[in-house]
């Protein structure tokens, strides 16, 4: 079974070439096609752990 890409269609890159909506860098997001499912899997992992570090060091502004 093939990896599913975690791209959710908010497409911004930070500061440091970090997608704000999957947690992918610029070169993950570019290799994704090319890789393999392990590598992929790897990929996901890293992008989780990521998005996890921006949402807690970028509070949610109050309304």
């Amino acid at each position: 079974m093939d990896v599913a890409s975690p791209c959710n269609k908010v497409c911004t890159l930070n500061a440091a070439d970090v997608c704000i909506g999957c947690g992918r860098s610029r070169s993950e997001i570019a290799d994704w096609f090319a890789a393999t499912n392990p590598q992929r899997a790897a990929i996901v992992d890293r992008a989780a752990r990521r998005l996890a570090m921006l949402k807690t060091a970028t509070p949610e502004k109050s309304q």
